[in-house]
């Protein structure tokens, strides 16, 4: 950051947690491809004509735009268009001309995100991205069985949205686009006036034409635009402004705002009414069924009508249940036949077949009976229709439960969402930076450098700076922190956040998708996207379950029918109305529909989901299921900030210094845990430790010698300035420890976690410090590349790391611990190495993250044992184990009722994370010099 304070008003609060280079602009559409570019480095250019060749016979292959390559560096840089010709095949046309191609530059990643319709369990979600890793340029692909939802990295010169869809609709399950890389910045827009093509051709061009638009998507009968902009050249006004000056006189168009799609939350709309509704008509014809099988039958006379003969041996009552079970088997029913297809043509299996099978064989012997009876006199024979109709009524209960309950899941994550305000108070300036206007405007219209005024007591609509004004500001929805921030110009906002008693303007500097709170929602969605580490457990059970649950209902079905047949067990054990292959048909199929692997499926990722949410809202920002399983592990260390910016402002203002230039410097270089140098209006400027000044060859006197040595008894950390070659000055920095450090350490000592300090000051101030807080172990004039390397030396020794940093020195060492922890006020480089982000800048939140983790893996770990026991105590009763001494028996019906139940007891044991609590609150600390300050 600059002396002046703007240098990061341009750059993100929070940073995106992908490891991907992601170029937005050259992401693919849906609809169409543009032009793109691609750099090559090619060895074996000698000369001109080299160069000359080579842009000839590139230039010349169909679908490439321009060639220019430099005879120098080796260079190319080409244009063309992907949907004629791709990267690969230019690069082995430069090949086949005799030259070496060594690697690709700049090359691209695309993201996309993709909604999947019908997946039941982890096979399904398994299946789904398997086909998606076998399209050809799909780098990674995620599936998310909690979320339905599927994150691909893909690359754009070979593949596109369309085909991954494909891809998974030929897995059969359906899929829509939720997002791509290109539609970071969206504007919805409702435009009144649009009568015929010529104006939708006038709008669509107009729009193509403006500086930043990317891409523009005209509905002319629903009279809809939807306009994705790059923010740093244009905004939703001013693509507003265009179309209402497109017309031959103004106001021929009238554009507004309408609100944007929530795919999300209406596929789960749908999914819930499509599972009611098809529980409702299961239901219509499954009740009589019920009636006519289980209930009137036993209360005679009324059931009497029933046992009437139509023909030969078959009654009334028969025929009844036959139409009635018919519509549920196979119209109602339909969706197990077609997920059952779609899963045995990929080679997997999944709750689909389980329920198909127990139905099938179920109705097909009812089947049977019925033939049966219409054909012979003497025939007995008990049918099974209730047990086909009552089955799929209470699976679809379930999944209708089902999807309610995992909607809940991520309720703290839609909460987020809706922080933001609806409008906004935009001033209006002359050329004199004068107030001619204030209007009150949709918080979706505010671009970038708009000036906004807050009123006590109103929401901060987006990030931003304070340009004037003092308030204070209640940031515990984004933070946590329930104690109000106070707010002064230069003090950054975060979008969000209440207003709490003054009024101030502030400076918009990151609108829409870049505002840190629609960073934190898109890292919370990441992160509930991610599979933990444990999650491979339900997935390796996944791939045999459903095979092995078909060998055991097998072998019940012939361990019961086999010593019936033989006579091996007394009559009086076979129900009224039954033969021994009834009976054992029964216990094959309760086998069959009891056993559950969407249970197994949801045990982690509903977990993950609630914690991630919980985390956010109580400023821990956790981007994923992995860092979340570690983080109970977690040895702990943490290295001091340094600040002197202020303080040069301060003394700025304080001698009345009207001067606020600051210098230009030049050749500006880091040295990584020694300090920086630039060379300030021709003089060479070296700014650091006492390492840096040896490693220039600048000379320290004896004077400054005893400086240093005085401070850092002191437990100071000195900082030395050097002109040209020469010490000119020095600064004793003193880092106030956070007031809550001690208790932390303490809290962690409690939770048998040892705190470890590493940081690159001086022994001395090191030491100080870490016996003031109660650390015993000191890492102190440590480099990033050394901090790495202890972190490294503690793995080494079995234990597991978390890291604790806020600077860029840190991020070497949060990238390589177990679980990086950066502090939210930190920089932009360490927030995006961690794996944790602490949005309050409180150390306790250090406890927060590994006592949450510890809840959450407890949880798994409970919905683990409650799906597996389920599972293994259900099974043998269901296949007839209590029979013969209690004479308990599980009925199919009854059997798939306690399977779809149990998935609902997995969710609702995930959403009991809802009520987390922090174990430790450090409050009422008042400590102004929190940051640090020069003494």
């Amino acid at each position: 950051m600059d002396l002046n304070g703007k240098g990061s008003l341009l750059d993100p609060l929070l940073q995106s947690s992908e490891n991907v280079t992601i170029n937005m602009a050259q992401a693919p559409r849906r609809d169409d491809f543009k032009t793109r570019k691609i750099r090559f480095k090619i060895g074996g250019i000698s000369c001109a004509s080299c160069t000359a060749s080579i842009e000839l016979v590139v230039g010349a292959k169909e679908g490439v735009e321009s060639v220019m390559v430099s005879p120098i560096q080796g260079h190319a840089e080409i244009v063309y268009r992907p949907e004629i010709v791709n990267a690969k095949m230019i690069k082995e046309a430069i090949e086949d001309m005799g030259y070496n191609v060594d690697e690709f530059q700049d090359k691209s990643i695309s993201v996309c995100c993709i909604r999947i319709k019908g997946m039941a369990c982890t096979s399904c979600s398994e299946s789904v991205e398997r086909s998606l890793l076998m399209v050809d340029g799909v780098k990674k692909a995620v599936v998310g069985l909690a979320l339905e939802e599927a994150k691909v990295h893909f690359d754009p010169d070979i593949t596109n949205p369309d085909r991954l869809i494909e891809a998974i609709e030929d897995t059969g399950f359906g899929a829509n686009l939720i997002s791509s890389g290109d539609d970071v910045n969206k504007v919805y827009l409702k435009v009144v006036g649009i009568h015929s093509q010529n104006d939708a051709v006038l709008i669509q061009s107009s729009l193509e034409a403006m500086e930043g638009v990317n891409h523009v998507e005209l509905d002319p009968v629903g009279q809809k635009v939807t306009v994705t902009y790059d923010p740093d050249l244009t905004g939703p006004r001013s693509i507003i402004h265009c179309i209402e000056e497109v017309g031959q006189s103004p106001g021929l168009f009238l554009v507004s705002l309408y609100s944007a799609p929530k795919p999300r939350e209406m596929e789960r709309q749908h999914q819930v009414r499509v599972f009611r509704n098809q529980f409702l008509w299961s239901c219509l014809f499954s009740v009589p069924v019920f009636l006519f099988s289980m209930v009137l039958p036993m209360l005679p006379p009324y059931g009497d009508w029933l046992s009437t003969k139509i023909f030969n041996d078959l009654t009334v009552g028969m025929l009844l249940r036959w139409l009635f079970c018919s519509p549920v088997q196979f119209i109602i029913g339909w969706r197990f036949y077609i997920g059952s297809y779609h899963a045995l043509r990929q080679g997997s299996s999944n709750m689909d077949v389980l329920v198909a099978m127990g139905t099938n064989t179920a109705y097909f012997y009812s089947l049977y009976v019925v033939l049966k009876s219409l054909t012979s006199r003497s025939f007995e024979g008990q049918d099974f229709f209730e047990t086909s109709a009552m089955l799929i009524s209470f699976i679809l209960l379930g999944k209708y439960l089902e999807v309610i309950a995992k909607g809940k899941t991520s309720e703290a994550l839609a909460k987020l969402a809706d922080l933001a305000p609806e409008t906004a108070s935009l001033l209006i300036f002359d050329e004199g930076d004068n107030v001619i206007a204030e209007t009150e405007i949709s918080t979706q219209l505010l671009q970038r450098n708009d000036v906004i005024k807050i009123v006590p007591g109103a929401k901060v609509p987006v990030d931003g700076i304070v340009m004037s004004g003092q308030s204070y500001v209640n940031e515990s929805m984004m933070t946590g922190e329930a104690r109000p921030i106070a707010k002064c110009p230069g003090d950054k906002v975060i979008g969000g956040t209440v207003n709490e008693n003054g009024c101030i303007v502030v400076k918009a500097t990151h609108v829409g998708s870049e505002t840190a709170l629609s960073q934190m929602v898109q890292l919370v969605e990441a992160a509930q996207l991610s599979k933990a580490p444990v999650q491979k457990l339900a997935d390796k059970i996944s791939r045999v379950f459903v095979p092995a649950v078909v060998v055991v209902a097998l072998l019940a079905w012939l361990g019961w029918l086999i010593p019936g047949a033989a006579h091996l067990y007394p009559r009086t054990w076979i129900p009224s109305g039954m033969d021994e292959f009834e009976l054992a048909l029964q216990f094959g199929i309760s086998v069959l529909v009891v056993a559950c692997p969407c249970a197994l499926g949801l045990a982690t990722p509903t977990a993950v989901m609630v914690a991630t949410g919980k985390g956010a809202s109580q400023g821990v920002l956790i981007k994923g299921g992995s860092a979340l399983e570690k983080a109970h592990k977690a040895n702990s260390e943490h290295p001091i900030s340094k600040a002197v910016v202020d303080y040069a402002k301060k003394l700025n203002s304080k001698y009345d210094s009207i001067n606020d230039r600051v210098m230009d410097a030049k050749d500006f270089k880091v040295h990584p845990g020694a300090g920086v140098s630039a060379t300030v209006c021709g003089k060479a400027v070296l700014v650091g430790n006492k390492r840096l000044m040896l490693a220039s060859n600048v000379l320290i006197s004896r004077e400054v010698e005893r400086y240093l040595t005085e401070t850092e008894n002191l437990a100071r950390t000195c900082v030395l300035v050097a002109l040209d070659g020469e010490v000119s000055g020095a600064l004793a920095v003193s880092d106030p420890l956070k007031p809550e450090a001690g208790q932390v350490v303490s809290f962690l000592a409690s939770m048998g976690i040892t705190s470890i300090m590493i940081t690159g000051d001086n022994q001395a101030t090191a030491t100080a410090i870490a016996r003031e807080v109660g650390i015993n172990t000191v890492f102190a004039e440590t480099d990033p590349v050394g901090k790495a390397e202890k972190i490294k030396d503690l793995q080494g020794k079995g234990l597991t790391v978390a890291m604790v940093g806020d600077g860029i020195n840190d991020s070497l060492a949060l990238a390589a611990a177990d679980v990086g922890m950066a502090i939210g006020a930190g920089t932009d480089v360490a927030i995006e190495a961690a794996d944790v982000v602490l949005m309050k800048s409180n150390l306790e939140d250090v406890v927060t993250a590994i006592d949450l983790s510890l809840k959450t893996l407890s949880r798994i770990r409970m919905n683990y044992v409650w799906a597996l026991g389920y599972n293994i105590l259900a099974m043998p009763v269901a296949a007839g184990a209590l029979f013969p001494f209690t004479g308990i028996r599980l009925p199919p019906w009854l059997a798939g009722a306690c399977m779809a139940f149990s998935s609902i007891s997995v969710v609702c044991s995930s959403l009991l994370l809802q009520s987390y609590k922090k174990p430790l609150r450090v409050e009422n600390f008042l400590n102004p010099m929190e940051n640090g300050s020069p003494v």
